[in-house]
């Protein structure tokens, strides 16, 4: 997904407020949004990255 595109922005906004994302969070996104293909695709490695990080 192209960071850039304004559609996508809104996306991330809907996301972060719904999700209600900490800062670690918003940055991790913010890194994997340009590796993923879709939304689902974000919140599968969103949660990959937090399961790494927990072990």
């Amino acid at each position: 997904m192209n960071i850039n595109d304004k559609s996508v922005l809104e996306m991330l906004n809907r996301l972060i407020a719904i999700d209600r994302l900490n800062n670690n969070q918003i940055l991790q996104m913010v890194n994997l949004v340009s590796l993923s293909n879709d939304l689902n695709d974000l919140r599968d490695n969103l949660k990959w990255e937090s399961s790494c990080t927990l072990h």
